[in-house]
Formats: C-alpha cells, sequence, structure tokens
C-alpha cells in the first residue's frame, strides 16, 4: 500500500506519516512535505524519484505527470487498466493526503497584491484530488487534518478503508474543490484590473460585489417542512459560521426545529444582540412583539411581554444574557416555541425539565457580540438573486438632528435610540412607540404608514398600556402629516424619523404646531 502525501498546512502530518508507515504504507511524498518527513526519521520517496522528472517552474509543476495520475486513476477491477500499469512501469497510489495553496487566506490579508493570489492557486493538488476522487472505490483521498484519526482508525482494526468512508472522504473531496474554485472565482471577478500598474506590488481595487457569486453552505440538517406543510426544506450554514450567531447554537432540549422556528429565531437573535444591556426579546412572525431593556432578565422579560401578550402566546424569545431561575419561571408560565440565551443556570434548566417540548438553545456570545454580523444579506427572486450589504448600521446620539423648536429630553432621547435598535427588526412599515427602556406598541409589515401607527396604538390600548408620554421612532419618514397626527394624538411627545420626504418642512411644521419634539436621524431602515 502506498501513500502520497503534499500538504501545504502540515498541522498533524508527522503523526500521520509515522502512524502509516507503522502499518507498513509506503510514502511518497513531495518538496517541502518530503524534507519534513525525512527530517523526522521517517522512509520517504520523492515524487521526482516516481516520475523520473525533476520539479520545476519553481514546484509549479511537480505531480502534473502520468505516473501519479495514472497511480490514482486506474481501476483496479479493470485488467486493462492494471496492464497499462505494468506496461508502463507506474505503481497504484492507495491514500492520497493533500491539502490545497492557502488561497482564501491570502486573499483575506489586507494589502494582498495581485501576484501573490495568482500564486496561491494551487493547480497540481486539485488535480490529484480530483483524480483520487473520482476513483473512490480503489484510493482514499484526505483532504483535511480532521479525516486523519478516522482513516487511522479503520487501516488500524482493518488494515484498508471501508466503501463508505472512502466514499465519504470523496464527497468531502470534491466539496472542498468546489469551495476553493468558487473562492477564486469570487476574488477574480471582483478585481477591477489596470494593467499600467501591474507590476509585483499591484494590489488591484476590488468591487464590492464580484462578477460571478458563489457561495457555499452545509446542511445542518433536514427540515420535517418549509413554510408549510407541503413545503420541503433543509438548513445550511455558513462554511466558517461567525461567533456568536444563530448557526453556532446547541439545542439542549424540545422537538426538533421547524422552518419557521429557526427563521423567527434568527429575528430574535440578531435582535437582542443590538443591545449591550441586559435585553429581552420577543418575537411572532418574525416582528418583534415585545422588547425590553431592565436590570436582570427577569425584568427585561416582564416588561417585553407587557407589551403583547396576545402575541406572545406561541412565540421566539432571546436574551443577551444567561437564563436564571426567576426569568426561566416566568417564561415557563407561557406558551413558548423557542428560548434562547447565552447560557441557562442549572436551575433554570430543571424549571423547563418537564416542558419536554420547548426547544431551548444555547448561543455562546463572544465579548463583542454587537459587533459580529453577518455582512451580506441575500434574497432570492425569480431565476436570481438580490445581493446587499447587511443593514448594520448603528445610531449614535450624536447623529441625531433636531429639527423641532422643542428639544427632546436626556430621557426621550435614550429612549429614541432604543426604540430606533427595535424599529430595524421590525417589517415596513414600521412604527415602534416606547417609554423607560420598553416597547409599548408595535405596528408592522402595513402598506400604509398611517395604518402601522393606528395598529401600534390599538395594539396598546389591548395590552392596557398608556402611550402618553411615549416616544415613537418610524423606519421611514412620513410622507405627509397624518401619520404624525395619529401617534401624537395617542399620546407620543417625541418622534424618529429618518427625513429626507418632499414633505418634510410640513410634517415639521405639524410637529411644532402640536407641540412635539422631533429629530431625523438621516437613515432608514426598510425591512422587507
Amino acid at each position: 500500500m502506498k501513500a502520497l502525501i503534499s500538504v501545504s498546512d502540515k498541522t498533524g502530518i508527522v503523526e500521520l506519516a509515522r502512524d502509516l508507515h507503522a502499518l507498513g504504507v509506503g510514502l511518497i511524498s513531495t518538496g517541502g512535505t518530503a524534507k519534513l518527513l525525512a527530517e523526522q526519521g521517517l522512509p520517504v520517496t520523492e515524487v521526482a524519484e516516481v516520475t523520473g522528472f525533476p520539479e520545476m517552474l519553481d514546484g509549479r509543476v511537480k505531480t502534473l505527470h502520468p505516473k501519479v495520475h495514472g497511480g490514482l486513476l486506474a481501476r483496479r477491477d479493470t485488467p486493462e487498466h492494471m496492464a497499462a500499469l505494468k506496461a508502463h512501469n507506474i505503481d497504484t497510489i492507495d491514500l492520497l493526503i493533500v491539502n490545497l495553496y492557502p488561497f482564501e487566506a491570502t486573499v483575506a490579508k489586507p494589502g494582498c497584491t495581485l501576484a501573490d493570489a495568482i500564486e496561491n492557486i494551487d493547480i497540481g493538488g486539485p488535480a490529484m484530488v480530483r483524480s483520487a476522487a473520482k476513483n473512490w472505490k480503489d484510493v482514499g483521498i484526505v483532504t483535511d487534518a480532521s479525516q486523519y484519526a478516522d482513516v487511522m482508525a479503520e487501516l488500524k482494526a482493518n488494515g484498508k478503508l471501508s466503501d463508505k468512508l472512502r466514499f465519504a472522504l470523496s464527497v468531502a473531496a470534491f466539496n472542498r474543490i468546489s469551495q476553493y474554485d468558487g473562492a477564486i472565482s469570487n476574488y477574480l471577478s471582483s478585481v477591477n484590473f489596470e494593467a499600467e500598474k501591474l507590476s509585483e506590488e499591484y494590489v488591484p481595487e476590488r468591487a464590492q460585489f464580484s462578477g460571478q457569486f458563489n457561495e457555499q453552505y452545509v446542511k445542518v440538517q433536514d427540515l420535517r417542512y418549509g413554510e408549510n406543510s407541503h413545503q420541503q426544506a433543509a438548513w445550511y450554514r455558513d462554511l466558517a459560521p461567525a461567533a456568536g450567531s444563530l448557526a453556532t447554537g446547541v439545542q439542549l432540549q424540545g422537538k426538533e426545529l421547524s422552518y419557521n422556528n429557526i427563521a423567527d429565531a434568527d429575528a430574535a437573535w440578531e435582535c437582542v444582540k443590538s443591545f449591550d444591556t441586559t435585553a429581552c426579546v420577543i418575537i411572532k412572525h418574525a416582528n418583534p412583539c415585545g422588547v425590553a431593556v431592565g436590570a436582570n432578565p427577569l425584568e427585561a422579560y416582564s416588561k417585553a411581554f407587557q407589551t403583547d401578550p396576545t402575541s406572545a402566546f406561541g412565540g421566539i424569545i432571546a436574551f443577551n444574557r444567561p437564563v436564571d431561575k426567576a426569568a426561566a419561571e416566568a417564561v415557563s408560565k407561557q406558551f413558548v416555541e423557542v428560548l434562547m440565551a447565552p447560557d441557562f443556570s442549572a436551575e433554570a434548566l430543571e424549571v423547563f425539565k418537564s416542558k419536554v417540548n420547548v426547544r431551548l438553545m444555547k448561543i455562546a456570545l463572544p465579548a463583542n457580540y454587537g459587533d459580529v454580523r453577518n455582512a451580506l444579506e441575500t434574497k432570492r427572486v425569480g431565476s436570481g438573486l438580490l445581493l446587499q450589504s447587511a443593514d448594520n448600521h448603528e445610531l449614535a446620539l450624536a447623529d441625531l438632528k433636531i429639527v423641532t423648536v422643542k428639544q427632546p429630553t436626556p430621557e426621550e432621547l435614550n429612549d429614541l435610540l432604543f426604540a430606533w435598535k427595535v424599529a430595524k427588526f421590525v417589517k415596513s412599515n414600521a412604527i415602534v412607540f416606547c417609554k423607560n427602556g420598553m416597547t409599548m406598541g408595535v405596528g408592522a409589515g402595513q402598506m400604509s404608514r398611517l395604518d402601522s401607527a393606528r395598529i401600534a396604538s390599538i395594539k396598546a390600548e389591548a395590552a392596557k398600556l398608556s402611550l402618553q408620554n411615549t416616544v415613537v421612532a418610524s423606519d421611514a419618514f412620513f410622507p405627509f402629516r397624518d401619520g404624525l397626527d395619529v401617534v401624537v394624538d395617542a399620546g407620543a411627545t417625541c418622534v424618529a424619523q429618518p427625513g429626507g420626504s418632499m414633505r418634510d418642512q410640513e410634517v415639521i411644521d405639524a410637529a411644532n404646531e402640536r407641540g412635539v419634539a422631533m429629530v431625523f436621524t438621516g437613515v432608514r431602515h426598510f425591512r422587507h
């Protein structure tokens, strides 16, 4: 049995080669890998000895040879193949261990030159990987150090790899080649090439959106059904999910997550992550129906629940702080589909032990969790894809432009910033009443901003909450004064809106007439 080893990342390779040698596997290797193994006292044959042809062109050509690819591609069950190998003095290669030049890591470095990017495009590695992966019935192809343990376990136990493992390794190999080629395509098709600047030090400008967009995801699980029971669905995650994102979560108990659970859980989690103080978010059908900050999780939850107890039934709840026993006991009194938090105390877990259908999700948050967000957002349209940078804009107090005679109080300004955070996660048209770090009424997803304002008032009334002396955030400008009049009639004394309407002055005049304060944010938060 022979193994060809050619790795860029040499993590664990000496130990693997030593184990292979102990099993009597002959070692073939290239360049730096061969040198490393020889230095460790392992008997290794360089590829140049196998091919009878020296490595050349600074190592660009070393494995592109019939004695390598013939040994990988020959079918052992085809007499003609084996006769051809014998006629040309080619030995079979039974195990290929390859990882590729670090193209993705290279182009991610600030100031990466075009020359460095091109030099880190692997040619021989992917060619060998494809050959071995195609001939999976006879050749094991190892493309990642995480696979070493499984390979060695089977070789030590059985002296060979099972069909099941060889096929799984082949699938992983083709997946890796797809990811690699996709990364190269994304990079090269984003380069704004300027021939007159071409040199070894040339760092090209790159378009934000590449000419071809290649995304890669890994399936987390098949789902029972999609948005509706007649639809099929699966959940996928990024190749390298960001710390603190939903895809990194661990389900501690409860039924399997559904398509709608996951969509709503993501909305809740992203919203609660936008607060740097203890917060609770309750989501229903992708809209916040209650959001609040508090001194502890119990207070935050109690305030959030008051906003709309009816809609909170069967909702998704997220905390940005560990859930303790007191918060767990309060939440357990309502019907909740999914409860998420960075952690749960042992007492909190005990509270939910009898509620076996409640899905508990633990999602560890990094220290800088407010800064860890998706950079891009996608939306499928007929035979196409919309791609945009994510709405990660954070509004600061200094960004607010006061446009009315009446000035907001410090308390109103704090509540405006809170309301604006919430409005970003409410479907347009969004109207959010807040007071004392708590949502008091939310109007979402209406075709008319006027209707959203009315619905927010209706919901507050149903929850027996007074909107007197509240602040209001509107995710986009008021096109007419009527929307402003509705929120002021309901009790609002201060309003935040983006501004930018041709009738801004009319709305400002209305605010002055009604004796309320108004600030312009300069940005809008449409969420469709």
